[in-house]
Order: C-alpha cells, then sequence, then structure tokens
C-alpha cells in the first residue's frame, strides 16, 4: 500500500488538518474487516442523510447510538444464549458489531428509529447563523463625507 507524507501539507496551511487526517484515515481503513452489517447511507433531502443498517435478530436493548465528537458510533451486542439449539444451517450472522461514521462539521444525529429488522439513523446539517452568507448593502454618499458604521443585520 502506498504511504502518503503529508508534513508539506501542514507546514503549508492552516487549519487544513482535518482534511490531511480523512485522507489519512481512508487510507489506512482494513476495508475487508468492515463488512457486517451491511448497510445504506441515502440522502433524503439538500442538507439530510439517513444511515440504514440491517439489524436482524436484534431488539432496541440490543443496539446503541452514540455520538462523538464528529463521528456517530453505532454498535450492537446480543446477551449470550444457551447452546441447547441444534443448527442444520447457520446464516443469519448475529455477532456483536461496531460501526463507526465520521460526520462533517454541523452534521448532527437528528435521531434514530428500529423497525422491521433495520436501524435508521436520521442526520441533518444545521449550519449556525453566523456561518450562512449575508447580503451586505452598498451604500452612496453624494456629499463625499464619511459614512457612518452602522450594523446591517
Amino acid at each position: 500500500m502506498r504511504n502518503f507524507d503529508f508534513a508539506p501539507l501542514y507546514r503549508a496551511t492552516v487549519g487544513f488538518d482535518q482534511i490531511a487526517d480523512l485522507m489519512d484515515r481512508v487510507l489506512t481503513n482494513d476495508t475487508s474487516a468492515q463488512n457486517y452489517p451491511p448497510y445504506n447511507i441515502e440522502k433524503t433531502a439538500e442538507d439530510a442523510w439517513r444511515i440504514s443498517i440491517a439489524v436482524a435478530g436484534f431488539t432496541e436493548d440490543d443496539l446503541s447510538v452514540e455520538v462523538r465528537e464528529n463521528s456517530v458510533l453505532i454498535s450492537g451486542a446480543r446477551p449470550e444464549e444457551k447452546e441447547d439449539k441444534v443448527f442444520l444451517h447457520r446464516g443469519i450472522a448475529q455477532r456483536a458489531f461496531e460501526r463507526r461514521f465520521h460526520l462533517a462539521d454541523h452534521v448532527r444525529v437528528t435521531g434514530a428509529v428500529h423497525e422491521n429488522g433495520m436501524l435508521h439513523v436520521d442526520l441533518a446539517r444545521e449550519v449556525p447563523e453566523a456561518l450562512k452568507p449575508r447580503l451586505i448593502q452598498i451604500t452612496t454618499n453624494a456629499r463625499g463625507s464619511v459614512i457612518e458604521n452602522k450594523a446591517v443585520n
């Protein structure tokens, strides 16, 4: 696998640490170990998404959705069952799992629903008012004097 040196990026920029960290995280992930449980990510609106995870056999009490820093951690663990059952074929995996999804800035978890063997986690981007674009009114002064500073909003 290729190794990239992000030192020049750190020396020449300020505040772009997240991009380098994201690239490092993507390049070091072992994708073969992260295939259970299967999941979908769908865009439900302009600034909203839904993560749907197949959790057949898990109850609400077995599942956990936790928000930590800029990520959402979804985990599931079933209590130990007695092994008195005899399976001829065991194709439904009910092993413990932990899935982490990294969130962009200002994206937060708005809710989670468990129905029909699926766990749906809803996300929404909520940009603070101070970071939204503002329109600044341009005025002219016919006398050529200094215009007083006034708050636009």
